[in-house]
């Protein structure tokens, strides 16, 4: 009978040792596509910065209403690599841009589908003056 016991015992240490090396791989799971997930958003941030910057840079060396230039659709010049680049550097990455150069203020919606989480949206509004 002690041996007996001693085999249960094995087993259920077994048990209780393979459910807790589940529980670490679903964790690492879980981190990965967190970890993936914040990428994406820290990469809509930088995108948007990075036309913020072509915006201001533009709107100094430019003539007023330079910021028309970048509405939705651009075709030419520094707002088109920009959207390239976001179609290449997230996936199913687009943009929308709003302006309204009376005001100076100008809307970029980011817009992306991760395979794992779905679709997000960075949107961040700034004033070009």
């Amino acid at each position: 009978t002690n041996k007996g016991i001693a085999l249960i015992e094995a087993l259920v240490g077994i048990l209780i040792f393979t459910t807790g090396i589940l529980g670490v791989v679903g964790l690492q799971a879980a981190m990965t596509r967190a970890q993936g997930s914040a990428k994406a958003r820290a990469d809509a941030a930088i995108l948007s910065s990075e036309l913020i910057g072509l915006m201001w840079a533009d709107s100094a060396h430019t003539v007023p209403g330079a910021l028309a230039t970048f509405s939705t659709g651009c075709t030419t010049g520094s707002c088109k690599q920009w959207l390239s680049k976001v179609e290449k550097e997230l996936p199913s990455g687009a943009a929308v841009i709003a302006t309204d150069a009376a005001s100076g203020t100008a809307t970029i919606t980011i817009s992306w589908t991760s395979p794992t989480d779905g679709a997000h949206q960075y949107v961040t509004s700034t004033s070009i003056r």
